[in-house]
């Protein structure tokens, strides 16, 4: 640790656990890219339809965000300008897609609201303090 104490243990926490939600949602997104693009082919049922759907380009878009995210939380852990940009832009957007969501699964949408919330914060707010440790 640096004998420079002009940062707060407390932030370093926050920042910390933001780059560990960032990266642990990289892998998912990531897993759920690799699935979609080897298993696919799937099968919709309807009332009135039986649908067959292509995952692939989901799957690479899932697969590329993932790897993304994955990249900000190794870069916010090193204080870089570029990931927590990314994070802010992705938390901010995860925000707006679960505001939308909250008429169907709500107390899931404010878990990931309050979480997105609080990324922002720790990023905007101390994401210098991280690299002066």
């Amino acid at each position: 640790m640096s004998n420079d104490k002009s940062y707060s243990g407390g932030a370093v926490v926050a920042i910390t656990f933001a780059s560990v939600i960032l990266m642990v949602t990289g892998v998912f997104q990531s897993l759920a890219g690799l699935t979609a693009i080897l298993n696919d082919e799937v099968f919709i049922t309807t009332e009135d339809y039986l649908l067959k759907a292509d995952t692939t380009a989901w799957g690479w878009i899932h697969l590329t965000l993932g790897i993304v995210l994955f990249l900000a939380g190794l870069g916010l852990l090193q204080g870089s300008v570029w990931a927590r940009t990314v994070a802010v832009v992705i938390a901010s957007l995860s925000a707006i897609a679960n505001f939308l969501w909250l008429p169907i699964q709500p107390w899931w949408a404010i878990i990931i609201i309050t979480l997105d919330i609080f990324i922002i914060w720790a990023v905007t707010s101390h994401g210098r303090d991280i690299a002066r440790v």
